[in-house]
């Protein structure tokens, strides 16, 4: 079994916003688009457009429909490995290919060790594992490594690429162990909650729940559509055959 560092230097983790999420899926694109090159490289992508697809995805984006006292609304809800201070996805490996590191938290796969026997797809309630069948691997979402010590890229550039390409500015990163953080100040601000916090793996990334409605929200006050009358002529018979 693999085990965890006793303290790590810093905790480097996103904070997702899911109020402000729209579920465009850029983050999702991104993601696949840099690390099908990247550190992890390459991901497996077959038959894309047939009818047995099968590939690897660090990040995935679901979509629900939530139901409150001022009305419906829809919750986009990205998923991805969680860097957990607790990671059980660690602690089963049996050969150390799953390891968290000291100095900034970040959960990795050495696939020279990885063995594919999916104990830590087992171990993670999350589903942030993900099996390559063309290596015979497990891999899994880096937050980028290669992106965010990288010097050859302008600072402001240095951030997973699946943050890099929120249009919304959904996603932040940060360390997330430093109290005077960008992201543990909106954290702070805004209650973010950790995914499932009673299973006790301690998440790293924090998720900032959907603002409430209130009465000042918006409201459509439109009048009902009158029924369509039925029209005679050219155009009638046009709206009578779209509407069948």
């Amino acid at each position: 079994m693999t085990c965890l560092p006793a303290y790590t230097e810093k905790k480097l983790g996103l904070v997702i916003d899911l109020d402000t999420c729209v579920g465009c899926q850029a983050c999702v694109t991104a993601c696949k688009e840099w690390n099908t090159g990247g550190h992890m490289a390459p991901l497996t992508d077959r038959d894309p457009y047939g009818g047995h697809v099968d590939g690897v995805w660090f990040n995935r984006v679901h979509t629900y429909e939530h139901t409150t006292e001022m009305g419906g609304r829809t919750v986009s809800f990205p998923r991805s490995c969680l860097h957990c201070e607790q990671p059980a996805c660690v602690t089963v490996c049996p050969t150390g290919a799953s390891y968290k590191r000291a100095s900034d938290g970040i959960v990795l796969v050495d696939e020279d060790k990885c063995i594919g026997c999916k104990l830590c797809s087992w171990a993670c309630p999350y589903g942030a594992r993900e099996f390559d069948t063309d290596v015979g691997v497990m891999k899994k979402c880096t937050l980028c490594v290669d992106r965010i010590y990288n010097d050859n890229l302008a600072e402001e550039d240095r951030v997973p690429a699946c943050v890099a390409a929120c249009p919304t500015s959904a996603r932040h990163f940060g360390d997330l162990g430093d109290p005077t953080s960008a992201v543990s100040q909106l954290v702070a601000n805004r209650g973010g909650v950790d995914l499932m916090p009673e299973l006790g793996y301690k998440p790293t990334n924090k998720y900032l729940p959907p603002r409430a409605h209130t009465e000042h929200s918006a409201k459509v006050n439109a009048p009902a559509l009158e029924p369509i009358r039925a029209e005679g002529g050219f155009l009638g018979w046009i709206d009578r055959m779209l509407s069948n």
